[in-house]
């Protein structure tokens, strides 16, 4: 075996071999006190115990990370590429908060060089706080869909992303002719869908901004292309709701607006969902769909607390949902869904809430045989932490490496309740560093 082009990283590493929603949290994880992690081009060549696997690969140079914790990617299913620059936009509630800072924002992105300036801004904050993967929504300008993909290639990103649809209720500068819409979507899933690591996504913004017609060519998008995905909004906000409504007097609920047009199925991700029936979550079970929840989003517009306990077996992933979302980071995340169950009289484990930013992730968005873990063949995308990166940390967290779970569990919700970028020490995209915080040894 020729090991001059192989790379090894050595520490304690965590990821997730099974759904800790469906079974016992302990028989669904695994925790390496001391291993090692073998890349070749870009994938996981072998992953186990240090002295197993090195064994096997003695002239491999080994990069180790003593007192961090490795884990896979992290794993955003909702954010908004155009609103990086209006995040923390005071006073609103949704759609006054569209009116009043969304729209006029992303009229910017008309412009090809400020919409590549955000761009690469964006995915490199994305990094800075440890996702490698995202499920992006652009703007109507075909430039912002062109940007996003050329830059996330430039870093080896998997993004998932594509062009919004809107035709109604939004400002003149923000529509855009179904037909033409149509057009250039194909134009651009048969340009970037499939091509290195990039996946398209169908976008209407939300059933609100799609007037009929609209949404019957995304629909006939979708059938023409049935491997890509649907990605949108539903059920957020009550006025939203109420409005949906109106507009489509013939469907039962808002969720059998998008089953109408064909857009319901087992790669449609809605994004929040706070407010849907019993009937609607399991109707979005059964079709294989996925729900993304935005928890900081939710806090910051008001629109409510979304119910995981209830979710009736739809897959779950988590979402910033920048900018109403409030940071970019998914340890900020995990902490508003466990808050976002205490003010239900639920909860969520550390455990719960690292599987749905990692592995959950992946299986919500129909990755699991490539990301999510450290299963040999798949991408080495991981991210190297440090639970102890603030003095507050270091008084709250044990050392790495610890040696039980129980011990395992405590520190990680340490780092979910308390940490933020600062805690990234390094985040790798295909086996290669991306982001130098802190030296390795």
């Amino acid at each position: 075996m020729n090991q001059s082009n192989i790379r090894a990283i050595r520490g304690a590493f965590f990821d997730f071999v099974d759904d800790p929603f469906l079974r016992p949290e302990m028989e669904c994880l695994r925790y390496i006190a001391d291993g090692l992690l073998v890349i070749d081009d870009g994938l996981i060549e072998s992953f186990g115990e240090y002295r197993e696997v090195r064994a096997n690969y003695p002239a491999v140079e080994v990069t180790h990370y003593p007192g961090k914790l490795i884990t896979p990617g992290l794993i955003d299913l909702h954010i908004h590429l155009p609103q990086t620059e209006m995040i923390a936009a005071y006073g609103e509630q949704l759609m006054e908060w569209l009116e009043k800072y969304t729209f006029p924002t992303e009229r910017k992105f008309a412009n090809p060089d400020y919409a590549r300036r955000i761009a690469a801004f964006f995915l490199d904050e994305l990094l800075r706080n440890g996702t490698t993967t995202a499920l992006v929504l652009t703007t109507i300008f075909a430039e912002s869909v062109e940007v996003l993909f050329q830059e996330a290639q430039k870093r080896q990103m998997r993004i998932i992303g594509g062009q919004v649809l809107m035709s109604r209720n939004a400002p003149d500068y923000l529509l855009k002719d179904p037909a033409t819409a149509y057009a250039e979507v194909k134009q651009q899933i048969q340009q970037w869908h499939g091509i290195g690591r990039s996946r398209y996504a169908i976008t209407p913004r939300f059933a609100i901004t799609s007037t009929p017609e609209e949404l019957e060519l995304a629909g006939q998008l979708k059938a023409e292309f049935p491997d890509v995905y649907v990605h949108t909004h539903l059920s957020e906000n009550r006025k939203e709701i109420e409005f949906t409504a109106e507009l489509f007097p013939e469907c039962d609920d808002y969720l059998h607006v998008y089953e109408k047009f064909g857009l319901v199925g087992d790669r449609s991700i809605f994004a929040h969902c706070i407010h849907l029936e019993e009937g609607a979550f399991q109707r979005l079970a059964e079709a294989g769909s996925t729900i993304t929840h935005c928890p900081t989003s939710n806090f910051f517009l008001g629109s409510g607390l979304f119910p995981l306990h209830k979710s009736h077996g739809a897959k779950i992933g988590l979402g910033t949902d920048v900018g109403a979302g409030t940071s970019f980071s998914q340890f900020a995340t995990m902490a508003a869904a466990y808050q976002t169950a205490q003010l239900q009289g639920q909860s969520l484990s550390a455990f719960k809430a690292f599987y749905l930013a990692t592995l959950g992730g992946a299986q919500a968005l129909s990755l699991a045989s490539l990301l999510g873990n450290f299963a040999p063949g798949k991408e080495a995308d991981f991210v190297v932490l440090d639970w102890q990166a603030t003095p507050l940390m270091q008084l709250r967290n044990p050392e790495l490496p610890v040696e039980t779970l129980e011990q395992l569990e405590s520190g990680l919700f340490g780092l979910m309740i308390l940490g933020d970028d600062r805690a990234v020490a390094q985040t790798y995209i295909a086996g290669r560093p991306a982001l130098q915080r802190n030296e390795a040894m």
